[in-house]
């Protein structure tokens, strides 16, 4: 993953921002160990304003950051389903997934015996190759068995969401 000339500017100006944060979030006294008086508070409050532009951006960095990791997994995900088994659609599969586990690849119905984002069952988990849990397989393999399975049986594993 590419770190951006912006993440690095960014950490910088922390670097460099943070020693005048502590001394300007210093109330007036020595409670933090700075050595900063009520007189000097004075001379530092005028530091209060840079500071909190530093923290909008930081914010404004951070929200960025999580914006490009979304969208770089969105990607990935969408390269993952362009090889689909049996022509199946993400659309279809998503739609299932929302109405069996809301689309949580962790899900466990009440009595434990559907498992998973499309809440198979041990059986039929088997059936399209997989093992172990399916509650506990990658999203991704959930993904796969799921396209298998709707290939072989169309929406008729799924009565109620398919």
């Amino acid at each position: 993953m590419l770190i951006k000339r912006t993440h690095i500017l960014t950490a910088l100006s922390l670097a460099l921002v943070l020693p005048a944060t502590a001394l300007a979030a210093t109330g007036s006294g020595d409670s933090a160990g700075f050595g900063v008086t009520g007189a000097k508070m004075a001379e530092i409050a005028p530091l209060q304003r840079p500071i909190d532009s530093f923290h909008r951006l930081i914010r404004i960095s951070a929200q960025q950051i999580h914006a490009e990791r979304l969208a770089a997994l969105r990607k990935q995900r969408r390269e993952a389903f362009a090889t689909l088994p049996g022509g199946v659609t993400v659309a279809t599969l998503e739609s299932i997934a929302a109405c069996e586990s809301g689309g949580d690849p962790t899900a466990v119905s009440s009595d434990g015996s559907y498992r998973g984002k499309y809440q198979f069952d041990y059986g039929t988990w088997e059936s399209v190759g997989g093992s172990g849990d399916p509650a506990a397989a990658p999203e991704a393999e959930q993904d796969y068995r799921a396209a298998l399975l709707y290939a072989q049986s169309g929406s008729s594993p799924w009565p109620v969401c398919g």
